[in-house]
């Protein structure tokens, strides 16, 4: 590195942002995630005995240390250290570092650690192109990903690494962060004379939703807009501080485990009939951006699945409510879309629906069978064939009912459906008991054999 170099870093040290300034250099700098680097813990035994020989994952949410724990690896090892970005670096600059990881080891027995951020962007290609590097020991892995591993890296290189997630940070962490960073001359903002409120403080550690990250872009911003007062003091008050993180950080990516987790929890909140809890979680999903088209599909299937005929009235109005959103959009669109939501939720439930896939399994497992001849259709073969001969017209009988044989011989008595005692269902099952239909469910004569 020349002069020009040297100055040219020294440059870009101090006027980086704020959170890359406050990164912590040590372990014991480190606030939060005890459950993975608190006293006695593996990992943190394994780097403070320079002993990580194993590759690591870290998964967590933005702002929770993944990439500030891989650096303090970096200060404290002995072996090379190479950082690269998945965003950025392809096979090529990949085969780089493997390349002169061999020749290092080669030549000096040096180990070579490789942190690869936001790995899970890399492809499958990408991935297995370190694999055998990795397995061989050449490289050791220390990657960073905001998505689950366990579905965003190949098996191969997960099952050689071990996983270990960050979880958001608490407010009490991302207090104790901000005034260090107000307090750090060196740092921080030491030399400047910031006055951060204490209400301010409050908004700012609740509003990062967790994210050190986004608690320390915001006081930065809130120290750098506002002008000194009268005595030459920055005054970060609450109304500075809630026009520099104006709304409470979500954690929400609609490809990744928040978007799956939160409609998981949407959908059995519906179906578990809590209408507060659905309302919540749907707020979250639709304030965060989710298409509404989709959590309304989703609330189709529920009704269907979850309702059925304990209400048909169900699927009507979800129906509809997605009508209507086609029709009119956000905002006015939400009323709808919680309409249904309401309705669902306080719905009386059902899943007799599924008895669909009972007589799908039973029809995949033994066959269809023939169609019984009184069924058949009689106009093309009735007299030739016989086929609907004996047929009985139930509109021609009291009640419009009569009974006979509608299935397949080789299934008579089989039952599928089972009418509940939820909602209109209940006036179905009395129907079919007052007409003699069992609503007990049998084994088919196969079975019986």
């Amino acid at each position: 590195m020349d002069l020009f170099d040297y100055t040219m870093d020294e440059r870009l040290r101090h006027e980086a942002p704020l959170a890359a300034r406050m990164r912590p250099q040590s372990l014991d700098e480190i606030l939060g995630q005890d459950h993975i680097i608190g006293e006695g813990k593996l990992l943190r035994r394994a780097i403070q005995a320079d002993r990580l020989f194993s590759s690591i994952i870290l998964w967590g949410p933005p702002g929770t240390g993944k990439t500030t724990l891989a650096r303090v690896i970096a200060l404290s090892t002995k072996s090379h250290f190479e950082t690269i970005s998945a965003v950025l670096a392809g096979v090529a600059e990949l085969r780089r570092v493997i390349a002169e990881a061999q020749e290092r080891r080669k030549l000096y027995n040096l180990r070579t650690i490789l942190f690869v951020d936001e790995v899970h962007r890399w492809n499958k290609a990408q991935q297995d192109a370190l694999l055998p590097h990795v397995e061989s020991g050449i490289l050791t892995l220390i990657g960073a990903t905001t998505e689950n591993p366990y579905f965003e890296v190949i098996k191969a290189l997960v099952s050689r690494s071990r996983v270990f997630q960050l979880k958001p940070l608490e407010e009490a962490y991302i207090a104790q962060i901000l005034k260090c960073a107000v307090m750090d001359e060196e740092r921080g903002l030491g030399k400047l004379p910031v006055k951060l409120w204490e209400d301010a403080l409050n908004h700012l550690k609740h509003s990062a939703g967790g994210d050190a990250r986004n608690a320390l872009n915001a006081l930065e911003l809130a120290v750098f807009s506002t002008p000194p007062d009268a005595l030459g003091n920055i005054q970060v008050t609450l109304e500075v501080a809630q026009e520099s993180i104006q709304q409470l950080a979500v954690l929400y990516d609609k490809d990744g485990d928040a978007h799956y987790d939160t409609i998981s929890a949407f959908i059995k909140s519906v179906r578990g009939s809590d209408p507060d809890a659905a309302l919540f979680w749907l707020a979250k999903m639709v304030n965060a951006g989710e298409d509404p088209r989709f959590i309304l599909r989703r609330l189709i299937v529920l009704a269907g699945e979850d309702i059925g005929l304990a209400d048909p009235n169900a699927l009507v109005v979800v129906t509809a409510a997605a009508s209507a959103f086609d029709r009119i959009g956000l905002p006015e669109g939400i009323y709808p879309l919680a309409e249904a939501t309401l309705y669902l939720a306080t719905a009386p439930k059902s899943n007799t629906i599924g008895a669909y896939f009972q007589a799908l399994e039973l029809i995949n497992r033994d066959g269809a069978g023939s169609v019984p001849t009184h069924l058949m259709d009689a106009n093309r073969d009735g007299a030739a064939m016989g086929h609907g001969k004996g047929y009985q017209y139930p509109h021609d009988f009291t009640e419009h009912f009569v009974p006979q044989q509608y299935l397949p011989d080789n299934y008579q008595g089989v039952k599928f459906y089972e009418p509940s005692d939820q909602g209109y269902e209940k006036q179905i099952r009395e129907w079919m008991e007052a007409r003699g239909q069992t609503t007990q469910p049998e084994v088919s004569q196969q079975e019986e054999k």
